[in-house]
């Protein structure tokens, strides 16, 4: 199925995944190359980061923005570096990356299914959007996204898992800058931490 971002400018969740939902953000350099792209992206591309989580094959978040190109060109952007990033690493650090041989067959094999790759294929096409058009949707998501590592069984407090917004939302600071969403009809700490 092809999902579309129909409203570029709007606030949408998207679910970013790995090609056979392959566990590589259980590596720490992994998980550094999708925190340093997304602060590029805030920084150089005004992508507007308001909640993520970085769980071991996928990405959560929820994102808007202002530039006139809209957000599937961000994602579009964001996706063809991690993913040359990360190939770049698997090659680079051969002798650090156990699995080397196996991750290069399976993007190999994906990017053999799909005529406009080239030789590796790192991320699946769609990023399944979601547009948030109501407090009820966007608590639902923010809570999603948050409780997804304690769901999961890495963490019993949503804001012990670093590589989320949750610290963010509970202690106003985490590993990127979020914008708070703040005005949305109800108290975000208590709904989403269970403080």
């Amino acid at each position: 199925m092809n999902y579309k971002i129909f409203d570029q400018h709007g606030l949408n969740f998207l679910t970013i995944t790995l090609v056979d939902w392959i566990d590589l953000f259980t590596r720490q350099a992994y998980c550094k190359i999708i925190i340093d792209s997304l602060a590029f992206c805030q920084k150089e591309k005004g992508l507007n980061i308001h909640a993520f989580v970085i769980m071991p094959s996928h990405l959560h978040l929820i994102l808007q923005t202002d530039n006139p190109k809209g957000l599937s060109h961000i994602i579009q952007r964001f996706k063809s570096y991690t993913a040359k990033a990360i190939l770049r690493y698997i090659n680079d650090y051969s002798k650090i990356e156990s699995r080397r041989s196996w991750l290069l067959r399976r993007f190999e094999f994906n990017a053999a299914k799909n005529k406009r790759n080239s030789k590796y294929q790192v991320w699946q096409k769609d990023n399944h959007p979601i547009i948030l058009y109501s407090p009820r949707a966007i608590r639902i998501n923010l809570n999603y996204i948050h409780n997804n590592p304690v769901n999961a069984g890495f963490v019993n407090k949503p804001e012990y898992f670093r590589l989320s917004s949750a610290s963010n939302y509970r202690y106003g600071k985490g590993l990127l800058k979020v914008s708070i969403l703040e005005d949305i009809g109800f108290d975000i700490g208590y709904i989403y931490l269970g403080s």
